[in-house]
This record gives C-alpha cells, sequence and structure tokens, in this order.
C-alpha cells in the first residue's frame, strides 16, 4: 500500500512574492509553498525580514520561544529573531527571520562587504528554527545560491542532531549564473571547524569559496526549473562552471517546470485587464489591445500586429539580438512594439532610442508596472523572448494562456513550454527558432508576422496555447512525488 503520509518541509528562500522580489525565484518560493499547503502539507517558509516588508502593511507576530536567539558567525556574535506573517491575501504561513543589523537595508542584496553573512545567518537559522520548533522535516528545500550552505551544514555541523537524522535535503538551482561566490577570507565566518575539509579543496586554494556549488556536492537531489535546461547545465555552454560537477551527478539532477499562478493569470478572470475572455469567446483581446495601443499612444489601430515585451532588461534575454534585428523590421514590415522592463543602461538606452525614432509604433515603459504587465499579455498579438538562455521562463507561459503567441528560442524551459507551428496541420503553440543569432530571430520575427497575417491559423494556435495547463496543481505534485521518493515515503 502506498503511504499518503503528509510530508514535513522546510523551505528557505532569500525572495518570496509579492513580499520581497527581483525575479522568478520569488514566484516560485510562493507559489510551491501555497501548493504543499493546500495540499495539507506541513511547511514551514523561512525568508529574512528586509526593510522593504515594513511598509507592506503586514500583520506579524513575534514567534514565542523564538526571540533573541545568539549565534556566533566568524568573530561576531550575532541575535536574530523568528517572526510569522501570512502570503497577502491567503493563510499561508510564513516565517520572517529579524535581523536588522543584516536586513535592515534598501535593498534585497547589496554589494556590502558582510553579503556573505546575510546568507550564512539564514542557512543557519532555518536548521535552528526547526531544532527550536522540534520540527524534523522531511525535506529541507534550499532555493538557489542563498540557501545553499544548508545541505553542507545539515552534513557536518548538524549532523549531531538526530532530529535531522531521517531529512533530506534538496537544492533548487533557479539560474546557474548567479553562484554566490566569495573569497576564501571568508572560511573562519562559516564556523566549520574541522569540517571545513568539506568545502572544494581546489577553490579553497584557488582563493574563492562558492555557495552554489557546495550545495551540488551535498544536497541529496539536485531540482532546476525545466526539464531541458537540467540537461543544458551539464554542457560547458550552459554550466558556467558547475557542469562536469553536475555531470558526476547527472542521476540526481532533475528538471520540473515551474507552475503559473492562474489565480493571478488567468484572462477569463483577471481583474486588471480592461476586459475578460476565454478560448471560446475572444472577443475581450481586441477590447484589450485597443485600450493598450491608445494607452501608449500607438496609433497604428487593431489591425497591425502588436508585439510585446515584458523583461528585465539583462543580456540573458537576447537584446542584443533585438537590439540588431528589430530596427531594420520596423522599417521593413509594419507592427508595433510595446516593451516593459528595466535594468541594464545600454538596452534601457536602446529601447529609449527606438522609441523616439518610432514615436508611434514603439512605447518603452522604463520600470515595472503589475498592471501594464498584464495588459501587455492580454492585448499584445505576439510576445518575444529570444532569450540566450532561460531556465524555465514565465512570461511565455502567461503569453500562452492569453492567447498571446510567443515569438522565442529554444532553449531551457522556452523548448519545454512552446511547440513550433506547423501551418499544414495547424498544430503548436508558437514561433521557435534554433540558434542563437540575427538570422534566428529575424526569421522568428518574420515567422510570426506572417503567422498573424493568417488569422484562422492564428486563432488556432492561439487556442492551442490556451488550452495548455502549467498549473502549480500540476507541476507541484511532481516535486511532492520527488520528495516523497527521496524520503522513502513513496
Amino acid at each position: 500500500m502506498v503511504s499518503r503520509k503528509k510530508l514535513k518541509i522546510c523551505l528557505a528562500s532569500a525572495e518570496v512574492a509579492p513580499l520581497a522580489k527581483t525575479g522568478g525565484l520569488a514566484d516560485v518560493a510562493a507559489a510551491l509553498t501555497a501548493y504543499l499547503h493546500r495540499a495539507g502539507h506541513d511547511v514551514r517558509l523561512l525568508m529574512p525580514r528586509y526593510a522593504r516588508l515594513e511598509a507592506q502593511g503586514l500583520a506579524i507576530k513575534p514567534v514565542a520561544k523564538l526571540q533573541n536567539i545568539g549565534m556566533r558567525i566568524g568573530p561576531w556574535d550575532v541575535t536574530y529573531s523568528i517572526d510569522k506573517t501570512t502570503l497577502p491575501g491567503t493563510d499561508v504561513p510564513v516565517y520572517l527571520l529579524r535581523c536588522p543589523e543584516l536586513y535592515g537595508r534598501a535593498g534585497i542584496y547589496t554589494e556590502d562587504k558582510d553579503e556573505h553573512l546575510r546568507f550564512i545567518l539564514l542557512s543557519r537559522a532555518a536548521i535552528e528554527m526547526c531544532q527550536r520548533m522540534r520540527f524534523a522535516p522531511d525535506i529541507f528545500s534550499c532555493h538557489d545560491w542563498h540557501t545553499a550552505l544548508m545541505p553542507m551544514y545539515l552534513r557536518t555541523v548538524y549532523a549531531w542532531d538526530e532530529l535531522f537524522k531521517n531529512t533530506r535535503s534538496v537544492m533548487t538551482i533557479h539560474n546557474i549564473g548567479y553562484q554566490g561566490v566569495f573569497p576564501a577570507s571568508i572560511l573562519n565566518d562559516l564556523n566549520l571547524g574541522s569540517a571545513a575539509g568539506h568545502l572544494h579543496q581546489a577553490d579553497l586554494a584557488a582563493g574563492r569559496i562558492n555557495f552554489l556549488k557546495t550545495g551540488l556536492l551535498y544536497a541529496h537531489l539536485i531540482t532546476t526549473v525545466s526539464p531541458t535546461y537540467a540537461r543544458e547545465i551539464q554542457s560547458a555552454e550552459y554550466g558556467v562552471g558547475l557542469d562536469e560537477l553536475l555531470r558526476q551527478r547527472s542521476d540526481s539532477v532533475i528538471g520540473i517546470l515551474n507552475g503559473v499562478d492562474y489565480t493571478e493569470w488567468d484572462p477569463a478572470t483577471d481583474a486588471m485587464i480592461p476586459a475578460n475572455y476565454t478560448i471560446d469567446d475572444l472577443a475581450g483581446k481586441t477590447v484589450c489591445k485597443r485600450a493598450l495601443m491608445q494607452d501608449l499612444g500607438l496609433t497604428g489601430g487593431v489591425a497591425q500586429p502588436l508585439i510585446g515585451i515584458v523583461s528585465r532588461l539583462v543580456g540573458q534575454k537576447g537584446l542584443e539580438l533585438v537590439e540588431h534585428v528589430v530596427p531594420g523590421l520596423l522599417l521593413e514590415r509594419d507592427f508595433s512594439l510595446a516593451i516593459l522592463g528595466n535594468g541594464e543602461a545600454r538596452y534601457e538606452q536602446f529601447f529609449t532610442r527606438l522609441q523616439q525614432a518610432f514615436r508611434d509604433r514603439v512605447c518603452f515603459y522604463n520600470g515595472y508596472n503589475n498592471k501594464l504587465a498584464h495588459w501587455i499579455e492580454a492585448g499584445a498579438d505576439l510576445f518575444l523572448m529570444p532569450s540566450l538562455y532561460e531556465p524555465c521562463g514565465l512570461n511565455q507561459m502567461y503569453s500562452l494562456k492569453y492567447g498571446t503567441i510567443p515569438i522565442v528560442r529554444k532553449t531551457g524551459g522556452l523548448a519545454d513550454t512552446v511547440q513550433l507551428v506547423n501551418p499544414g496541420t495547424g498544430e503548436g503553440t508558437g514561433i521557435v527558432f534554433d540558434h542563437y543569432d540575427e538570422h534566428g530571430l529575424r526569421w522568428g520575427m518574420r515567422s510570426a508576422l506572417d503567422l498573424y497575417a493568417n488569422k484562422p491559423l492564428r486563432q488556432k494556435v492561439m487556442q492551442n496555447g490556451m488550452a495548455l495547463d502549467f498549473s502549480w496543481e500540476r507541476q507541484g505534485a511532481q516535486y511532492v512525488d520527488l520528495f516523497r521518493k527521496l524520503g522513502g515515503l513513496a
């Protein structure tokens, strides 16, 4: 008989949406926790109590017996407390690590000399929180480099505690490009004592300590956020120096697509967009497009194809190709472009110049605006994501749900979620190009504009995408299955 025992999980993350977010890590930490909670599992989510949380009107209460706890980190005596709140609009509990001297700063991340201490504390406090609550997790779920020391600490500094004798650790990579690499001079701050030999000795000899690499060495299981990305990061091209280690552990590397929160991202119920619509009645999408173009000052009218971009403006997102291809295409073909995002000055300046050169056809919003993100997903006809690499990506999945046909490069989660259109059969959900070069992007955008001109095929492709299900009910269940097998509970 298969055991249906409810799992006990401690999940630690530097970001949790909407409390503190810079990227997809925050969305996954919140959504996965919410799914596990709905499914009846006992999940304890811990994140830092950043200064920005104080202005969010949260109902926060101190947790009894978890106040004013002392911890020695290197030569410093640190005092921290654990408080508790809930994710806004839900009953999902969130534990907050309060230590103003480390987290009471303007940003989530800093360039300060003690940055490593902030995440040493997060990793150790998650473990010690469980100790003090006498909570024996089946799984410690660790996310990105910020909590990647936990698997090693569990096998060394805290190995004495029988509370964790059946506990397993899972290290989830959201973006392998961020690894938490610090100088070897921080060694004493790790408080490893004789267990310092567990660190990667070649790295230590070279004068560095890599937090993410440490997590990959000691986690019982490694997951990442799409099946294709799980394969890609085991190659030299995408592994960012960790590919050899990941190949050595290939049997323990598993890709699970991120899920989508359809309570927020569904055109049938989205309260932020001008009109709702469904797979069977698309009339509201035209209303959304008209409102979006009017709001952004785009004068081409609803008959003109509209391409949307909602993105961090960084090189990873393929914007170098956009720089070289899009200005020429705007001269060659009739379409408009709506861009929302901020990031590297180079790309902000490019989109500013593009808007100035094509005032009636290009609008660039420099920053982030959640309402506008929803409007672009609902109002655009096509959505551009020509990424150099994309661990999972969420916007292409939002676009599919909103009947906004994605134009993507075949990499990571984009390859796993978007199927190239077959004009002969009507199968497929978007335009997918293989090669990261100008020719590939140019082919992809021209193909998408040609598809737009074929209204019957375009509507079929829209409906194909809208019919897909990337909900957390599907994706989260895969995590539960993995956790059960790892903990010997399946």
